[in-house]
């Protein structure tokens, strides 16, 4: 089979054919930076993250392009909120970004450009668009007639006569109230830039047209983004870089929400859950496994049953690498991850039905060790270890070692654990059970689940 994405302006599954043989170049919205993220942000890049990945894996040369939009109306208006510089809150929320992508183990992209660094960018291609008749200023704005491109909401599937955009504030002078705005005139107390047209700043879709056609050129593979940015956004988007001369996109790729109670998550419906609140309750690699687990199209309902659901599952799966490293030393993962394997994300991305693929090695592997065959147990850990590394989950993976809980904190607590766990042993040698077992379950009500194992007793976080 070959690679397939589903492509949201052909409402289909294509077979993915790269414009440049061997390379793919991905554009991803990324971060507005008015606050710190919450998962259903990080959503987002995880989920790119898998799809580059995947490319790798395939032996694709990957572009990876993610953007920080570090000026708009929301930046603005936090600004007003808190009484602190806008720079200021932008990049401190950047950082947090940043924070929160690492933790959940997503990799770093080729570039991530910043807004307020391509303005002569955006001049340019104003100037093109004001020239070939497609844009218009008025009272220091510049607006995109939206009548003068034909194929405008053909993304979002809508008709132009069913489109009702109210004018923005401040946004005088338009021909057509469905116009909208590539350049915001200046106001008093905002940051500003200066223009031909005068001081003022960025309209938001502009920014991403600017910065893909720096940084990926007149055509592109993969435009990726959640589900909320297909109208306006990318919808406008379409409409600049295509009136500009840009070929643009080849595909468009767009993740679902993580909703609660039904709704998405939004920071303006007071429903986020931070990630940096997250991480300090939950492992991040099992908050990875919950996020990434999923189809990229389908909807997470974010509940605490669900993560723990996620984390007992994935507890399954290391606790059998686990168990064969102990009884048989290290093990490299694979060359190739199994055909069947491939298969389920050649289409797709279909992560579901891969980890399908790595749990039913899991279920062999145990089988293997209950029986003593250690050169198969060892055969699909190898597997195993080569499926979790492609989807950024391999608990091996130094990315992951030693940084789960603190290293340092980590060091401290199994030295202290263990003293009991000695304790525990002695007991079970004389015989004294009653006292092995309340030790044991002591140790399970501060939050620590211990396994018997051949080399001795391990013990785990529980979250429980």
């Amino acid at each position: 089979m070959s690679l397939r994405l589903y492509d949201t302006s052909t409402r289909q599954v294509r077979d993915f054919v790269p414009l440049v043989p061997g390379c793919v170049s991905i554009y991803l919205c990324g971060a507005t930076v008015q606050s710190a993220p919450h998962i259903g942000h990080i959503r987002s890049g995880l989920n790119f993250d898998m799809m580059r990945r995947w490319f790798a894996y395939r032996g694709f040369d990957v572009t990876f392009v993610r953007n920080v939009t570090d000026i708009d109306d929301k930046v603005i208006k936090k600004e007003q909120e808190l009484g602190l510089p806008w720079w200021q809150i932008a990049y401190a929320n950047e950082r947090a970004f940043n924070e929160g992508y690492t933790a959940l183990g997503c990799l770093p992209p080729t570039v991530e450009p910043r807004a307020t660094g391509h303005i002569p960018e955006m001049i340019d291609m104003m100037q093109t668009l004001i020239a070939n008749g497609h844009a218009y200023a008025a009272d220091g704005n510049v607006y995109f007639d939206v009548k003068s491109f034909p194929d405008y909401l053909q993304l979002s599937n809508q008709r132009l006569e069913n489109l009702l955009q109210p004018e923005g504030e401040g946004e005088t002078g338009k021909r057509d109230p469905r116009d909208f705005a590539m350049w915001k005139a200046a106001k008093a107390g905002e940051p500003s830039w200066n223009t031909p047209w005068g001081p003022g700043r960025p309209g938001w879709h502009l920014e991403c047209s600017a910065m893909a056609h720096k940084y990926l050129g007149k055509a592109f593979d993969v435009h990726g983004g959640g589900l909320d940015l297909i109208f306006p956004h990318h919808e406008n988007e379409i409409a600049q870089s295509k009136a500009f001369g840009d070929d643009f996109a080849g595909f468009w790729v767009h993740n679902a929400w993580v909703t609660m109670s039904g709704e998405k998550m939004s920071k303006s419906l007071g429903n986020s859950v931070l990630v940096s609140e997250m991480v300090k309750h939950w492992r991040p690699i099992v908050l990875r496994y919950y996020l990434g687990s999923p189809h990229y199209r389908s909807m997470i309902e974010y509940s605490e049953e669900a993560l723990r659901e996620a984390e007992a599952a994935f507890s399954r799966i290391e606790g059998f690498i686990q168990r064969v490293v102990e009884r048989c030393g290290p093990v490299e993962p694979a060359a190739e991850v199994p055909p069947a394997f491939a298969e389920a994300m050649d289409d797709d991305l279909g992560v579901p039905q891969a980890l399908a693929v790595v749990h039913t090695a899991v279920r062999q592997g145990n089988s293997a060790l209950a029986a003593d065959d250690k050169e198969n147990a060892v055969a699909r850990v190898a597997e195993v270890r080569a499926m979790l590394g492609v989807l950024g989950l391999d608990p091996l993976d130094p990315m992951w070692v030693g940084t789960e809980q603190g290293e340092d904190l980590h060091g401290v607590v199994d030295s202290l654990v263990r003293l009991v766990l000695e304790q525990r042993q002695a007991a079970r040698a004389r015989k004294d059970y009653a006292a092995a077992d309340a030790i044991r379950d002591q140790l399970g009500l501060a939050g620590l689940a211990i396994e018997d194992t051949p080399s001795g007793p391990r013990w785990t976080l529980s979250n429980q």
